[in-house]
């Protein structure tokens, strides 16, 4: 396997770092923090106009670009970078991917078209509140009711939930449990019987809302693939959506290891810089090198990824590749964080600094979709099997 980047994946990855620089500065980013929304409205039309980014791994029979994973883990780690904030996560990493793994060919065309166009964004919810990530997770319930079906239930941890156009939600038949009687249905936020409310987070730069269905009613053309047969579907939008959130605590791991070490370079004392103390260099080479492990672990992952994606002979090791970058990822960017705040000391949580930011991020993304623990069990488990 080749895991060096073609001419246009470069391309690719450096058009979006120029991009990022110049629209998600600091500035940007607590602007966006600000709001309940969590996004400039603005930038996210300018970044589906003009970078169309939102259509970089959807297939071009729906209006995509057609390119692959590995382009999509490029554009997450820069946007881990420089923390930008916006609907990607949710609309492309959780509900685009949800539909092209479980959606027919109708519902893709439809609403990957309205993706496609920068005219809806969507998210994922599945959690209903619970400390796990697995099938356990999924508390919301449905009936039928003749052609279409009544859904009932709370979901928690839904990323961009009270902004999304498109929620794709999964919910079990009453007195099922695991991962039998799961099915994943597509509605609109404005389907009567929804509520939404916005839920205030450490990590301010990732808006979560609290997702509530009380009897709302959608036809038989919302349910996503076989009905009570969705948690394959599922597990594997979880995977793949695990390993975008890996890319992006890569990003924030380099650019803790940049800000520390021009920081470092440039505070004095005892009449020279605190960068050319071998304590201090130590703990910058340890900072790189948990980095570059890290992003050897992502790229990885995103090739099989895409071999998912395409039903090549490597998806069956989504699931491992998966929980391998989510893991170290989640343990690399904690760690990081910690030690660029020991290095910059006092005032690296101080509000000036941009470094409490991605320290929130590193512990905030250490416990979404599982933290290092639950999938080094997950990982334990499937050697067993």
């Amino acid at each position: 396997m080749e895991f060096a980047f073609t001419e246009e994946q470069q391309m690719i990855r450096d058009t979006a770092a120029g991009f990022l620089a110049e629209v998600s500065t600091s500035a940007a980013v607590r602007a966006a923090m600000a709001t309940e929304r969590g996004y400039d409205t603005e930038l996210w039309q300018r970044i589906c106009s003009e970078m169309y980014w939102q259509a970089i791994h959807l297939p071009e029979a729906f209006g995509g670009m057609g390119l692959g994973y590995v382009e999509v883990v490029a554009m997450m780690e820069q946007m881990g970078r420089y923390l930008l904030c916006s609907p990607f996560f949710s609309t492309v990493c959780l509900g685009a991917n949800a539909l092209l793994v479980a959606g027919s060919q109708e519902q893709k065309a439809h609403y990957l078209g309205q993706v496609c166009a920068g005219e809806a964004t969507a998210t994922l919810a599945f959690n209903g509140g619970l400390n796990r990530w697995d099938a356990g997770a999924v508390t919301a319930t449905y009936t039928t009711d003749g052609d279409g079906y009544v859904l009932d239930g709370e979901y928690r941890y839904v990323v961009d939930g009270h902004t999304a156009d498109l929620l794709l939600v999964a919910a079990r038949t009453a007195g099922s449990a695991g991962e039998e009687g799961i099915s994943l249905f597509i509605l609109g936020a404005d389907t009567e019987g929804v509520t939404r409310e916005w839920l205030p987070t450490m990590d301010q730069a990732r808006k979560q809302a609290a997702v509530t269905l009380s009897g709302v009613r959608v036809g038989a053309d919302a349910l996503l693939g076989t009905e009570g047969d969705g948690w394959p579907a599922l597990r594997t939008v979880l995977d793949l959506a695990s390993i975008a959130l890996a890319a992006e605590q890569v990003g924030g791991c380099q650019q803790l290891l940049d800000m520390t070490v021009a920081y470092t370079s440039e505070r004095v004392q005892f009449n020279r810089t605190i960068a050319s103390f071998q304590a201090v260099k130590h703990k910058a080479a340890d900072m790189m090198l948990q980095t570059e492990v890290a992003r050897s672990a992502i790229y990885y992952a995103a090739c099989v990824a895409q071999e998912a994606l395409e039903g090549g002979p490597m998806a069956g090791e989504l699931a491992e590749a998966a929980s391998v970058a989510k893991s170290y990822c989640s343990d690399a960017y904690f760690a990081v964080a910690g030690d660029a705040l020991q290095l910059f000391g006092g005032v690296g949580f101080t509000w000036e600094y941009d470094v409490h930011l991605y320290f929130k991020r590193a512990k905030s993304s250490e416990h979404m979709l599982g933290c290092g623990a639950q999938h080094r069990e997950r990982l334990a488990a499937l050697l067993l099997d």
